[in-house]
This record gives C-alpha cells, sequence and structure tokens, in this order.
C-alpha cells in the first residue's frame, strides 16, 4: 500500500508541474478559441473582481483633492541610446530605460515600456480600452511602471497589488499630425511580423503626454491582457492626445500579428479589451465637477443665446423707462410754467382785458391729452417702437427663462452627486474591510 500511496503522490506531482505550463503556454487572443470570453478560464485572474479597463462615469467619480498632479521623472532626458521597437503580436511595444520613472504617488515607480491600443475601423469607431461616459476613444496609450521600491523588477512586482502603475492616455483623430507619435509611427514598417524587433532614436516620452497632467481618474485595477493581475494603480487622464486620421489608418492597418514566416497574415487589429464591471470598486477625481465639467456646443449655445436676449431686454426696458421719465419731467416743467403765468387778471376781473375773439368752428379742436406713451416733444411712440418695446421684455424674459434653467440644471446636477458621494463611500468602507480580511494568495509568473 506504501509503494501504491507513493506511486500516486508521485503522479499527481507530475501532473501538476506539467499542467501549470501548459495554461501559461496557452496563446491568447482577443477574438477566437482563446478570445476576451475564454481568458478566465486559462488564466484565472482575468475573471477577478477589480479587473480593467473600466467606464469611467464622471457623474459617479469621487473628488480627492489629496490626488496630486502626475509627475514623469526623466521623460525628456532620452539620452542618446535609442529606444526597442517590438512586435509581440499583441501590440507595438517601446521599452523604454530605466531612468525613466513616475512622482506624484506613494513610492517611486520606474517606468519599464509602453504600448497602443487601436481598432480598425478609423476615426469614431472605437479603439481605446478605457471609455468616459460609455464613449471610446480611437485609440489608447498605456506607459508601465514598476513599485522600484518594494519590488527590484517588474516580474517580482506585477503579482502583487501594489506592484503596478499604468498612464493611460486616451487618443482622438483630428486634422493635425501629431508629430510626437510620428517618432513611432515612422518606424512600424521595421516590425511588421510578430517578434520582429528594430532600434529606433530615442525621442521626447513626455511629448507624448495630454499638456494638463493634474486632472485625472484613478482607481485600482488590472493588466488588460492576460494574466490580467490585479496590481495596477491606474491614472487615466481627462485631456484627450489628439493625432491625425492617416496616422491612426498606418496604426491600423500595417502591422500583422502574425509571423513572417506564416502564410495567412492575419492584420494586428481591435487589440482592445471591454470594459469591465467596477464591482463596488471608486473611480477618484482629481478635479471637482464644477472645475472639470466641460458644457457640450447646445449648452453653450444656449447659453450664449440666453445672455444676449437678456441684454437686448434690459437695453429696451431701460431705453423705455428713460423715455418715461423724461416725458413726465416734461409734462412737470409744462404744469409749473402754466401756473406761474397766472396773472392778477384772474383776481381782478373788472381790470380784465377784453376776451379774445372766438374762433370759428371749423377752428375749435378739442385740447390735447398726452398718453404716458409719449415722447419728449409729445408724440406718441410709434408701432415700431410699441414693437421694439414688446420684443424686448420678450427677449428679456427668455433669456431669464433660460438662465434660471441652466441654474436649476446644475443644482439638479449636484444633487445626486452628493448623494452617490455618500453610497460611494460605504461602498469603499466595506470593501476596505473585504479586503483587509482577504490576504491575497501567491501567484506566479508565466
Amino acid at each position: 500500500m506504501d509503494s501504491v500511496g507513493l506511486f500516486i503522490l508521485l503522479l499527481l506531482m507530475f501532473f501538476q508541474f506539467t499542467a501549470a505550463p501548459a495554461a501559461e503556454e496557452v496563446t491568447w487572443t482577443y477574438t477566437g478559441l482563446v478570445g476576451q470570453s475564454e481568458w478566465s478560464e486559462y488564466f484565472p485572474d482575468c475573471g477577478g473582481t477589480s479587473q480593467s479597463p473600466v467606464d469611467v462615469v464622471t457623474t459617479q467619480t469621487k473628488y480627492d483633492p489629496g490626488l496630486m498632479p502626475v509627475t514623469p521623472l526623466g521623460y525628456s532626458q532620452h539620452g542618446n541610446k535609442p529606444f526597442t521597437l517590438y512586435n509581440n503580436g499583441h501590440t507595438v511595444v517601446i521599452e523604454l530605460p530605466d531612468w525613466m520613472g513616475l512622482g506624484g504617488l506613494p513610492w517611486l515607480f520606474t517606468a519599464v515600456q509602453m504600448h497602443l491600443h487601436w481598432g480598425s475601423g478609423g476615426p469614431s469607431h472605437g479603439g481605446s480600452e478605457h471609455t468616459i461616459n460609455g464613449l471610446s476613444a480611437d485609440a489608447e496609450l498605456h506607459v508601465v511602471h514598476y513599485n522600484s521600491e518594494l519590488y527590484p523588477n517588474l516580474s517580482a512586482a506585477m503579482t502583487h497589488r501594489d506592484g503596478l502603475a499604468v498612464l493611460g492616455i486616451l487618443i482622438v483623430t483630428g486634422e493635425e499630425t501629431n508629430q510626437a507619435f510620428n517618432s513611432i509611427l515612422n518606424y512600424l514598417s521595421r516590425i511588421r511580423h510578430a517578434d520582429q524587433r528594430a532600434f529606433i532614436p530615442a525621442f521626447d516620452v513626455q511629448s507624448l503626454l495630454p499638456k494638463d497632467l493634474g486632472r485625472y481618474y484613478r482607481y485600482n485595477g488590472s493588466l488588460t491582457t492576460p494574466p490580467c493581475y490585479q496590481s495596477v494603480f491606474w491614472t487615466v487622464f481627462h485631456e484627450r492626445v489628439q493625432i491625425s486620421k492617416a496616422q491612426l489608418l498606418k496604426l491600423e492597418t500595417i502591422l500583422y500579428s502574425s509571423k513572417a514566416e506564416e502564410a495567412d497574415r492575419m492584420l494586428l487589429q481591435d487589440n482592445y479589451r471591454a470594459t469591465q464591471p467596477l464591482n463596488h470598486r471608486v473611480v477618484f477625481a482629481s478635479f471637482s465637477a464644477e472645475s472639470g465639467k466641460e458644457f457640450s456646443s447646445g449648452e453653450v449655445t444656449a447659453i450664449v443665446i440666453g445672455v444676449m436676449c437678456g441684454c437686448v431686454g434690459l437695453a429696451v426696458i431701460i431705453r423705455f423707462i428713460v423715455k418715461t421719465i423724461r416725458f413726465f419731467k416734461l409734462l412737470h416743467r409744462e404744469t409749473v410754467a402754466v401756473n406761474s403765468s397766472t396773472s392778477s387778471w384772474d383776481v381782478l376781473p373788472s381790470n380784465r382785458p377784453a376776451p379774445m375773439p372766438r374762433f370759428k368752428n371749423h377752428d375749435l379742436r378739442p385740447p390735447t391729452v398726452r398718453s404716458p406713451l409719449t415722447s419728449e416733444s409729445g408724440k406718441e411712440f410709434s408701432s415700431g417702437e410699441v414693437t421694439a418695446i414688446v420684443i424686448g421684455v420678450m427677449c428679456g424674459c427668455v433669456g431669464l427663462a433660460v438662465i434660471i434653467r441652466f441654474i436649476v440644471k446644475t443644482i439638479r446636477v449636484k444633487e445626486p452627486e452628493k448623494a452617490q458621494e455618500k453610497k460611494q463611500d460605504v461602498a469603499l468602507n466595506s470593501t476596505s474591510e473585504l479586503e483587509k480580511k482577504e490576504e491575497p494568495s501567491p501567484q506566479t509568473e508565466p
């Protein structure tokens, strides 16, 4: 029995050591037999509760005033040593020197590499991994760093919750060419097939980043490709970076996921993962909703029209009031003049001069009674002036209504944000308690 038990134990150990590499050697893809929906079968972490990417719903983010602007270290000091450009069959990778790093986090993080994700349908057809309010960008750049204060290298750091920090830069298309991205795109023809490498001139990596590094979203997530370790401090910048349509077309059509010796060539396209559920995680924002909100073109147009109508209406009303005041002043002067012209003839009838001859009947006219709606000279307002006054009042009312509606909408937006913040605080506290109870299981790198 002892020999049988020993044999079974050895057999189990054999299967354990042979089965583990089998999962690690699986060639994963974004679609197909080992596509995104099957990743978790071969890489268990891909089915975890803190996966990336995510959809950032701006009204559900929580403002954290303690989030300082991200500080790239040595990004512009590229030196004379060339960079390595690499096609790994899933994306294009640019390996970075170890003197580049990232500040503004609890630890110092050292840069390792950066890579891109894109789609296949050109502009406005998606391609980014992270989305903002459900909207995709055309591509996305990731700059990967590891925690060099706590761990000796990327392999050791990527299995720990505080091991990695990744910058996410959303890329959109426009008419102008982004010369900084040409430092990468112009050399893609050298690595068209999987496993090909090439040296390219070093360049200023910071020129790829957005100008505003102080406004971003921060959350705890994972690698967006297998093995999907949940060890990433994600920083997704609010400001987008723009490239030209021609640059996006080159990125989408020049690389292959297949090797050079393979007969069937497959374009490297749509290499982005679908967004994953937050599962009670909190996405923090480094800026408040008031300072970070961008009005849509319709909202801006409504505000401008409202202000213009209000100004026009106010100007017409003021003009009407001024003219009315002038009329009453003139009327008062004429009344005073008439009263002061009363002489002693009214008191002494005997000395009163002879009455003036009567006018003929056809010369008799009724006395003129001035209307309040008259000008300084007594002339009644014309129909055009009355129309202008009415239009002015209407414009003023419209402008006032638009402004009031805008204020009411702003107040309504703030109320659910406050309620959501309370819910997020409760969720964050409960998540923190669960994390304290659960110790992360040790994992090995594939």
